[in-house]
């Protein structure tokens, strides 16, 4: 078989792992992200805004709202052009990954580690930036060879 032909499949199949992976993002943050904006006050995800203390922040709409919009719109968006293969999908791959974690990020150093979901997203954020990371590297070592 062609190496080149090869290349292409091996580069198909994890564009759809990106697509999968920022899927499932999307999968959790547009519901929770509704919640907080629906409940401000928290109640919608049995939280209370007393875990904002010591936060900018006095009720869950602004979170809600960009975990709706950026974490669950944006991984969205770009899982389907994951999937239409779009050329510049790993690179917006690559941010959103960064992002995610840097959500999970400052919301623990917000709110502290209080459940298992933020260490579990911290690690699917990873892997969404390495994926995309490795997809980047790979088409760019392509562009050099050709």
């Amino acid at each position: 078989m062609n190496k080149s032909l090869v290349m292409v499949q091996a580069r198909s199949k994890k564009l759809i792992i990106l697509g999968i992976v920022q899927l499932l993002v999307a999968v959790g943050a547009l519901p929770a992200g509704y919640l907080m904006m629906a409940n401000p006050d928290g109640s919608g995800l049995g939280m209370t805004p007393e875990i904002l203390a010591g936060s900018p922040f006095k009720d869950f709409f602004i979170p809600g709202l960009f975990l709706f919009t950026v974490n669950g719109l944006f991984n969205l968006l770009n899982a389907i052009a994951c999937f239409v293969k779009f050329r510049y999908a790993p690179e917006s791959g690559l941010i959103l990954g960064i992002v995610l974690m840097t959500w999970v990020a400052v919301q623990v150093s917000i709110i502290g580690l209080s459940h298992f979901l933020q260490p579990t997203y911290f690690v699917i954020g990873i892997m969404e930036a390495a994926l995309a990371g490795w997809l980047i590297s790979e088409r760019k070592q392509h562009e050099r060879n050709r």
